[in-house]
């Protein structure tokens, strides 16, 4: 088995059971105890696992965040209504921030296949890659740059942040990690949340993506408070919650579910 397929299994098998320990990995997969202590190392680097003595267990949920890569094909439904119920509201000849996240992806998805005269400003590698590739002329595309992290295929830090004070835009499309109960938007990384911060303080109008998923966890780093952005559009969520989102004051849009 090729160490990337081992690791998802590894790491599958600890969103499973809880836990895991390097006899197990060496009986399962029939690799030495170094190459179960990598694996387990490069997981821990990823966030996906915590180190134990012996092992390895599942990290809290605030600090564990997939790969772009699994991300985006999760959840595959939610997204794409999101995306849409978004770029509705989108005019001809507008600028457009979109986060790194997977919706975001989607956001960039329906911008092409609706022929809007836009311009994206993303830090998202893939949401780059897509547009490049398939986008008309019409779409123009500023790329943000900054460093480079791997696992979400996104450029952050200073350089990152620098970009987005240069420029101002119509909207700004986002997703979280998720929301904390306070209604705190959260994500997994401080720098993916600075970054999210200034787009929201860069856009004239900032529209959060929320599937119901997002009400159950919550990242490592505050975004900010839900009242920072100008509306949300929640794709199946509760009356309950969508009375909680509602509190904040902050205009809701539901869709896929109770309004």
């Amino acid at each position: 088995m090729l160490a990337e397929s081992r690791r998802r299994a590894i790491a599958d098998r600890v969103r499973t059971a809880g836990s895991v320990t390097v006899g197990e990995l060496e009986a399962r997969f029939g690799v030495s105890s170094m190459t179960a202590r990598r694996d387990l190392a490069e997981l821990e680097r990823q966030g996906v696992v915590r180190r134990t003595h012996g092992g390895a267990v599942l990290p809290g949920v605030s600090a564990h965040e997939d790969s772009f890569a699994q991300r985006v094909e999760t959840d595959a439904g939610p997204k794409a209504a999101l995306a849409e119920a978004a770029v509705a509201r989108v005019a001809p000849g507008e600028t457009i921030y979109l986060d790194s996240s997977s919706t975001s992806y989607y956001v960039a998805r329906r911008l092409i296949d609706a022929a809007l005269s836009v311009t994206v400003l993303t830090n998202s590698l893939p949401v780059m890659e897509l547009v490049a590739a398939q986008a008309r002329p019409n779409v123009e595309l500023i790329g943000i740059g900054g460093s480079l992290r791997r696992l979400t295929s996104s450029l952050v830090g200073p350089f990152a942040v620098y970009a987005v004070k240069a420029n101002f835009a119509d909207r700004l499309f986002l997703s979280v990690k998720g929301l904390a109960q306070d209604r705190t938007l959260t994500d997994a990384d401080p720098l993916e949340a600075e970054v999210k911060r200034t787009m929201i303080a860069r856009a004239s109008e900032s529209v959060l993506l929320l599937d119901r998923s997002k009400l159950s966890v919550h990242g490592l780093s505050a975004i900010g408070p839900l009242s920072d952005v100008d509306g949300v559009i929640a794709h199946g969520v509760g009356r309950s919650d969508l009375a909680r989102l509602r509190a904040s004051g902050v205009p809701i849009h539901a869709i896929g579910g109770e309004s």
